[in-house]
């Protein structure tokens, strides 16, 4: 059953909403604030998210940034205003798409079905071997990364945009094959994604951008990882 996690401050949408949903056969669960929020989606794993921009406490962006960390979860925006900062804002944490209130539950319904819709990443299996670069490990059978040693967890995505660009070394990958080799071919969306995924994976790394120690941004044309310099 899909899961779908509903984070509004105004009680009437959440009932109207829950309503639709769960006649389309959708379990729903919901939270009044970021805060709770938060905590639902790292404690109950939903496969979508209606996030409000504005709530109390830790607004709407702030969560998706912070959820962005830990969960590939699909994400739709609600915002009180039309302006496209919101939107802009949106899809740079990470957000998968947008809704302007009021907007008509409906609409709502159908957005969710659509990013269900969407192909999830592909979980990449690799060879069921070990990726040795030194102070960069990646056991690819099973799914372990670890940096000097210490072990970092990483979410689905993370882990196959970095297997897909270990896979290729010093070659540099575009926001569209990382798109293919890991959302699949057939993914509608913004390629913008791609950063928003990569961002997090090179801060769990420890990656200075400075002086990246993995991952190389080559400007307008894309990401490589460094070759092992030991070969």
């Amino acid at each position: 059953m899909t899961r779908v996690l509903l984070v509004d401050d105004e009680a009437p949408i959440i009932e109207l909403v829950r309503g639709y949903l769960e006649r389309e056969g959708m379990e729903v669960i919901e939270a009044a604030d970021g805060g709770i929020g938060l905590e639902l989606i790292r404690e109950r794993a939903p496969d979508v998210v209606v996030l409000d921009v504005m709530l109390p406490g830790v607004d709407g962006f702030e969560v998706l940034r912070r959820a962005r960390e830990f969960s590939d979860a699909y994400v739709i925006m609600l915002t009180a205003r039309a302006e496209e900062v919101d939107r802009i804002v949106g899809l740079s944490v990470g957000a998968d798409d947008y809704l302007v209130k009021p907007f008509s539950p409906r609409e709502l319904v159908a957005r969710v079905k659509a990013l269900l819709r969407r192909p999830r990443p592909v979980r990449q299996t690799g060879d069921g071997g070990v990726i040795d670069r030194g102070d960069l490990v990646i056991d690819t059978g099973r799914r372990r990364v670890t940096v000097d040693g210490a072990r970092i967890a990483l979410t689905t995505i993370e882990f196959d945009l970095l297997l897909a660009l270990a896979a290729e070394p010093g070659i540099v990958l575009g926001r569209q094959r990382l798109l293919d080799r890991v959302w699949g071919i057939d993914f509608v969306g913004d390629d913008h994604i791609v950063d928003v995924h990569l961002g997090n994976l090179r801060r769990k790394l420890g990656e200075d951008a400075a002086t990246p120690r993995f991952i190389e941004t080559v400007r307008g044309v894309g990401y490589r990882l460094h070759e092992d310099e030991r070969r």
